[in-house]
């Protein structure tokens, strides 16, 4: 079967989001432009991964070609997006591989997420049109849009449970086995604190 590559030139959002309650939330990225809207479910470590290089990748954009230039390249650009995710949620593939670039013609972040496959991935694949391999999704993004991509990303990662102030793990209401303590005591450090 072909390669599908969904493309996004000028997409209305790109944005990072999760269904479900914290430590039982699925992440997802979704692309909408005019009346298209793809989905992808990925891990919330890709989330991170993938607005940390994005942040990266801005500054050295910025420091290659000057904040200036770069400025009057991609105008005002959108606001800070908080609205949920479009419904109905359809899941168009969950992404195993993530590319990341620089378009320097269009003055724009080129974001691409690849298909788990069970095949391994030939990096030559990634941000090409080539017909073999996994399906896609490619989204360009102005340094701006990709600015406050990250920035919601990096908000909806951090907006799960609270960490372990003594192993920085994720807590559960009930607690957790803290690696700290040998994992002898089942316990909620949060919770006996507020308690003394």
């Amino acid at each position: 079967m072909a390669r599908v590559i969904h493309v996004f030139r000028r997409p209305d959002r790109f944005v990072a989001g999760t269904v479900g309650e914290p430590g039982d939330r699925a992440f997802y990225l979704q692309a909408i432009e005019s009346s298209r809207t793809i989905s992808v479910l990925l891990e919330k470590q890709q989330v991170s991964v993938l607005a940390e290089r994005i942040t990266a990748l801005l500054g050295e954009v910025s420091k290659r070609f000057g904040e200036e230039n770069l400025a009057e390249s991609t105008g005002d650009g959108p606001g800070s997006d908080t609205d949920p995710l479009a419904v109905p949620l359809e899941e168009e593939f969950r992404v195993g591989t993530m590319g990341l670039g620089w378009d320097s013609d269009s003055s724009s972040i080129v974001v691409e997420l690849l298909a788990v496959t069970e095949e391994e991935i030939d990096e030559s694949v990634v941000l090409d049109d080539t017909e073999e391999g996994p399906d896609a999704l490619r989204v360009f993004l102005s340094p701006n849009a990709a600015k406050a991509f990250a920035d919601r990303a990096e908000k909806v990662v951090s907006a799960g449970r609270a960490p372990c102030p003594l192993c920085a793990e994720p807590l559960d209401p009930e607690g957790h086995v803290c690696v700290r303590l040998n994992g002898y005591h089942d316990r909620n450090p949060v919770a006996e604190a507020e308690a003394e």
